[in-house]
């Protein structure tokens, strides 16, 4: 039905673009719905659920922090996360 959604989170994937993210998403609201293309009468449930999810994915990418990564930098939407100093009080 569908092809595999790809790990995205660094450094499996350093570079994460919106595309990615919601690619991903739309490819696990397909696979729980069942469908590739939602009927009419379903669109506006489908893309919500895409959205949701999107912003859901985008939200735990920016918050991860993975230990033991030689990267202290995670680009998520084009924008660089710092996990160094988001821990620092």
């Amino acid at each position: 039905m569908c092809r595999s959604i790809k790990t995205l989170r660094a450094p499996v994937t350093p570079e994460v673009t919106q595309d990615d993210i919601h690619a991903a998403a739309l490819q696990y609201v397909r696979k729980v719905s069942g469908f590739r293309a939602p009927a009419a009468h379903n669109q506006e449930a489908f893309d919500r659920a895409v959205a949701a999810v999107t912003e859901a994915t985008r939200e735990l990418l920016e918050h991860l922090v993975v230990r033991g990564s030689h990267q202290s930098h995670q680009h998520v939407n084009g924008h660089q996360h710092d996990h160094d100093h988001e821990h620092q009080h």
